[in-house]
């Protein structure tokens, strides 16, 4: 029987909503005591989710509300010029509480999933398999949204992308209850999808393989498509290399080095972890879940930005910004 408290949950779609109602049952019989602490914890998203809400309209305001400290601009023409690590104190209020919203939601959605392990009984195996999916579209709608910012906040970008990619998060911002990666860039769910499923296997460090998964696991292969033409530059090629291996580029070039000086043509993931020096509990090309995913961008892009103040060699930017930049442009 449905739960009559679901029909307060206006933040959730139907399908959010079912998993939600069907994991409670099934965690009740199994652990009353946590399936009560979920609920407590729904009662705080609920409110966080209803100051959403109730803020102002952003989209109505965003070309015509000037700022207050600068009677000329705009929002968007701030946000146009402001570096990435100053953005937080120049968005609405609204924006702040909807980001710590969309952190909330993935912690609640991973807790429904833990509580599900104990559960038991007909149904739960699908439960989990959407709890895990319902996970997913949260992270990566957090990664679309980083993603966005990271291009309207970069200088070397032309005007019409920046204002491309500011219309992509206004109306996230403004509709952030309900829109997800999905609604936003499909593409970039589809590629975040498939590399989740692949696992890099190494060999002889060009990438067959796993290039060879990814386009198989992709239900929208625009982003790989992007990276096999023959006009991308090296730059980008090292950026999807980045994305494909799961490493930084610094430590693609340093497992080509040792292939080039050894006898063996291959190395398996082991041995490259052993040469990287790395701990197999953090070795990123054996990252499992969305989570993974995000934590392996996020690492990019710090690198990339690190070449860009440094003027080291490698890719600029994380193969996913390459590719919605050329689409923003197109």
């Amino acid at each position: 029987m449905p739960d009559p408290v679901a029909s307060h949950w206006f933040f959730f779609d139907v399908r959010e909503q079912t998993l939600v109602v069907g994991a409670l049952e099934a965690i009740e019989s199994a652990r009353p005591a946590f399936a009560q602490e979920l609920r407590a914890q729904l009662e705080r998203l609920t409110r966080l989710a209803t100051i959403v809400h109730e803020s102002p309209s952003i989209t109505s305001a965003w070309r015509s509300q000037p700022r207050d400290n600068s009677p000329a601009e705009t929002l968007v023409d701030v946000l146009c010029r402001v570096p990435d690590f100053d953005v937080d104190l120049h968005v609405p209020t609204k924006v702040v509480v909807g980001q710590a919203y969309l952190v909330a939601k993935i912690n609640f959605l991973k807790a429904i999933g833990y509580g599900l392990e104990s559960a038991s009984g007909p149904g739960v195996a699908e439960l989990k398999e959407r709890s895990q999916f319902e996970i997913g579209q949260s992270i990566y709608s957090k990664m679309a949204e980083e993603l966005f910012v990271s291009i309207l906040t970069d200088r070397k970008v032309g005007p019409s992308v920046k204002l491309a990619a500011a219309g992509y998060l206004f109306r996230l911002w403004d509709d952030r209850l309900l829109t997800e990666v999905d609604d936003l860039a499909p593409l970039l769910e589809s590629a975040w999808q498939a590399r989740n499923r692949v696992r890099p296997v190494l060999g002889t460090m060009l990438g067959t393989h796993e290039i060879f998964q990814l386009f198989r696991e992709a239900r929208d292969e625009r982003v790989l498509e992007y990276f096999v033409a023959d006009t991308i530059t090296e730059e980008e090629v090292a950026a999807f290399e980045e994305f494909v291996f799961g490493l930084s580029y610094e430590e693609i070039q340093t497992l080509r080095a040792h292939l080039a000086q050894g006898t063996q043509g291959v190395v398996s993931s082991e041995q490259a972890r052993e040469i990287l020096g790395h701990r197999p509990a953090t070795w990123p090309p054996d990252a499992m879940g969305p989570q993974g995913i995000y934590a392996n961008y996020r690492r990019r892009r710090v690198n990339a930005h690190h070449r860009v103040i440094t003027g080291l060699p490698g890719p600029k930017r994380p193969a996913e910004e390459y590719v919605m930049i050329a689409f923003l442009a197109g």
